[in-house]
């Protein structure tokens, strides 16, 4: 790492080579691909197999690296790998809200276990501490193995995939002879050409999807601050926020990712980043809710498919009786479920540990339905561990989760 960089905070950081990416044309989300092309390899830690998440992200990605595989040099040495002298690290932060202790008994005294080994305990630190952690590339680290490189599958199914998640949301799409795409949040809906006015059907869906990030800011869903379009600083940052996402999801789905023209909102973004750095990370941690809440849609509706293949099986319909309540935690689908608490017209607060999402649920929705059905007749309980929070610099409250 730059020793002049070693006292700036990470955003600022990742500001300014934001920025300078930005006039060359060059930051991630400027770059169009395609599903038939190279994808985007978003990065992630080899020894986890986790994908970093937020400025962590965006900090990894401006890196220029082809290898999306990252680790520290701690975690190289436990892999039997070595990283090379003279390497530089990337800065990566976290959040830590659990330590790791020794047990002591009434008297003070180091517990010790039938070996005779010291007992460790895990307990919650009164106030979460950021920490700062340091990775190096795989290209950067001898012993690593080649990356295997997923092959093409169907080019369908993405466009499948997608058009299915769009249909889920149930989303209001309009069409019209026009090349303009936008969301109106008076409205609550999206504009845009008819598919024949795009190359590729993938470029339709990639501007679809960045519309529908565009279309989680309402009210009713993340309530975001839209502003009042083009020139409005407030509307620039919201288009950083969904062209972040747009990546994102374009990953996600292996759609693809078309910038379109979104090129003219580079000065007002760069004016933003250089007023106020920390935009950068609020940025990032808006796309990645915004990547959560469509993921969490695509979840529901496998949720609720996987569901009516369950009800098929039975010889008789079972009557699904009770409620969810404050507490509950219910397995399903590799993921966590948790009622966090009540809201106003019999709506809960939820939960998904998976990606750490929050989202409102009522009971007409049908993964209420599911989750009951499964708390009703498998009861399912389950403790969940969290997993450590996205960093968010001293005096802002916001949390976002991190995968190490």
């Amino acid at each position: 790492m730059d020793k002049k960089e070693v006292h700036k905070p990470l955003h600022v950081q990742v500001a300014e080579k934001v920025i300078d990416a930005l006039r060359q044309g060059t930051a991630p989300w400027q770059i169009p691909w395609d599903s038939s092309g190279m994808p985007l390899l978003l990065p992630y830690n080899f020894q986890s197999g986790n994908r970093y998440k937020g400025i962590n992200a965006l900090s990894l990605l401006m890196a220029g690296r082809e290898d999306p595989r990252w680790m520290t040099y701690r975690q190289a040495e436990e892999s039997g790998m070595q990283v090379r002298k003279g390497e530089k690290s990337m800065l990566i932060q976290f959040v830590k809200t659990k330590d790791e202790q020794l047990k002591r008994d009434s008297s003070g005294k180091v517990v010790h276990d039938e070996l005779g080994k010291p007992v460790k305990e895990t307990r919650e630190l009164p106030h979460a501490i950021i920490r700062n952690a340091y990775v190096f590339n795989a290209a950067q680290i001898e012993g690593m193995p080649k990356l295997e490189k997923e092959k093409p599958g169907n080019q369908w199914e993405p466009i499948e995939r997608a058009e299915k998640l769009i249909t889920s949301s149930e989303a209001v799409v309009h069409h019209q002879y026009s090349a303009n795409a936008f969301y109106d949040l008076k409205k609550d809906s999206i504009t845009l050409p008819y598919k024949d006015w795009f190359s590729e059907s993938g470029k339709y869906y990639a501007t679809l999807l960045h519309e529908l990030g565009h279309w989680t800011g309402h009210p009713e869903r993340l309530n975001r601050e839209m502003g009042g379009g083009f020139g409005d600083p407030l509307y620039a940052r919201e288009e950083l926020k969904a062209e972040i996402a747009s990546m994102l999801l374009g990953q996600e789905l292996g759609i693809g990712h078309d910038p379109g023209q979104h090129y003219a909102y580079v000065e007002s973004w760069i004016s933003i980043l250089k007023n106020n750095p920390f935009e950068i990370f609020s940025a990032a941690m808006d796309a990645e809710r915004i990547l959560g809440y469509i993921m969490d849609i695509e979840r529901k509706q496998e949720i609720t498919n996987e569901k009516v293949s369950l009800n098929a099986m039975q010889p008789a319909p079972v009557r699904t009786t009770g409620y969810l309540t404050t507490g509950d935690k219910i397995p399903y689908n590799g993921s966590v479920y948790e009622v966090m608490g009540h809201l106003k017209q019999g709506k809960l607060k939820m939960q998904e540990s998976l990606n750490g999402n929050a989202f409102t649920l009522s009971r007409e929705d049908k993964l209420y339905e599911a989750l009951l059905y499964l708390k009703t007749h498998v009861g399912a309980e389950f403790q969940n561990e969290k997993q450590p929070n996205e960093i968010m610099p001293e005096g802002n409250q916001s949390q976002l989760d991190l995968n190490r």
